[in-house]
């Protein structure tokens, strides 16, 4: 390899790492099924820096235990996101794990800088938080956002910036990297390691890979061949957009954004969800979060442990910020396998029954409190429900991840909250729905919706012979 001329190297790495990724899940655990971004890529030849950002993405020696890259985690067989249906990926150091789910990289160039006031996308809803990367916000931009985890101890685990540098200036493509960013890059460590930031924003802005627009939903909003919807596809688009139902454009926005692009399915702001607890009162939980075992530990996104500008000024103070964490993308949100900040819920169906159930069953996301045993015998939840039993009349620990100080934050916007009933007025003034009370949605809709948002996979390939039957079709 180092005998390589560079401008035939870029191409072998990009196209050996390609191949061996699929080999290579963060810590080896069965994957969720792959999107087919496997089709031949639309990309124009890239910029000298997205060159070495394409190299740097891929270089394993950046990390502290030179055994992981970018890629690791970021699978570009899998939208970007992570080539399992893990909670949250172990680290370069291999006894740390993360403490937060890997979200996919795809369409995230038209993301604007982090506001506490930022307008939002649809021009109706008032300003709220919005914008930056990571869960938080607190990458000011793509740059900006890659030293967070080359230098955090549970990720890519390096102990400075210097040995970062070093492995770029000990690597293969250090010419390259002169080359891209000036002769004496390497005489300034800051400079350089901001230069890799730089290299890897031009990868994810240059590359069509990262913002393909390849999908069934693309063919059919352009009227293009193959992208006609299924009836029950369909009901799931009407749907999606219903105020009164499912809500989900409310926050998971499809008009034009500030840079003009459209079908994004976020607003970039931030929300207040209730996601249950990951932690070890979920029976049979397969990955809780370490840190969780600390009951004093939350993560409260917007509010801390992680940002720290927006934190309660004591832990009994109340603060909007608390449990706000960015709306995500929902493109390829079918091809995930972990969902919401923490990876509680690992499919769509649940995703979709929490939305609907959270207030009206709560017994069905949350354990009950220790010192309440409940009046009857333990009956089955659904399937789909996080809990597997419950005990009718016992009380719930709803909200479990926020300190009750904090849980006037959580969002109450349909189908979690209807303005009447229940039993506690939260900070928008409006109170969730009363548990017992019938949920918004039903099992057919929740179906529907499902199909629909596997209409967002990028790498669709329409068939000469559409399928006649199937849960999606009719």
């Amino acid at each position: 390899m180092m005998n390589l001329a560079m401008d035939r190297m870029v191409p072998l790495v990009m196209a050996l790492s390609v191949a061996l990724l699929a080999l290579t899940a963060c810590d080896g655990k069965s994957a969720a099924t792959a999107t087919a971004s496997t089709a031949a890529p639309r990309t124009p030849a890239l910029s000298t820096q997205a060159q070495v950002g394409q190299l740097a993405f891929f270089d394993k020696n950046l990390s502290g235990g030179r055994n992981m890259s970018c890629a690791s985690c970021h699978d570009p067989q899998y939208a970007y996101g992570p080539p399992n249906s893990i909670s949250v990926q172990l680290g370069s150091d291999i006894t740390q794990t993360g403490a937060r789910a890997v979200p996919s990289l795809r369409y995230r160039e038209s993301t604007p800088a982090f506001s506490q006031d930022a307008p939002n996308p649809d021009g109706v809803t008032s300003n709220s938080p919005g914008g930056g990367f990571m869960w938080d916000g607190r990458g000011a931009t793509m740059a900006a956002q890659v030293a967070l985890p080359l230098l955090n101890p549970v990720e890519m685990n390096n102990t400075s910036r210097e040995a970062v540098v070093k492995a770029v200036r000990d690597g293969a493509y250090a010419g390259l990297f002169k080359q891209a960013f000036g002769a004496g890059i390497f005489d300034d460590t800051d400079a350089a390691f901001d230069a890799l930031g730089t290299a890897i924003q031009a990868l994810e802005t240059e590359d069509l890979s990262f913002h393909p627009y390849s999908s069934k939903y693309d063919l059919y909003v352009f009227n293009k061949i193959g992208g006609t919807l299924t009836p029950a596809e369909r009901r799931g688009e009407v749907l999606f957009h219903s105020t009164g139902v499912s809500n989900c454009s409310g926050c998971h926005y499809t008009g034009a954004n500030f840079n003009g692009n459209s079908g994004l399915m976020t607003d970039f702001t931030y929300q207040a969800l209730g996601a249950p607890r990951n932690d070890r009162s979920i029976p049979n939980n397969p990955d809780p979060i370490p840190a969780n075992d600390d009951p004093r530990y939350f993560d409260m996104g917007l509010c801390g442990p992680f940002r720290t500008d927006h934190m309660p000024a004591t832990p009994a103070t109340a603060n909007p910020y608390c449990g706000m964490f960015k709306v995500p993308v929902l493109r390829n949100v079918a091809t995930r396998g972990a969902f919401f900040h923490n990876g509680v819920l690992h499919s769509l169906d649940q995703v979709v029954n929490f939305y609907n159930t959270r207030d009206t069953n709560p017994e069905y996301w949350y354990p009950a409190h220790s010192d309440s045993a409940g009046t009857g015998t333990a009956q089955a939840n659904p399937a789909w429900a996080l809990q597997p039993t419950s005990v009718p009349g016992a009380t719930v620990d709803r909200y479990n991840d926020l300190p009750h100080a904090q849980q006037g934050s959580i969002d109450e916007e349909v189908p979690l909250g209807t303005g009447e009933g229940g039993d506690k007025t939260l900070a928008s003034g409006t109170r969730p729905r009363a548990p017992g009370s019938p949920p918004v949605m039903t099992p057919q809709q929740i179906a529907d919706l499902v199909c629909f948002l596997g209409t967002l996979s990028d790498g669709y390939q329409p068939s000469s012979a559409p399928s006649t039957a199937g849960r999606c079709v009719k």
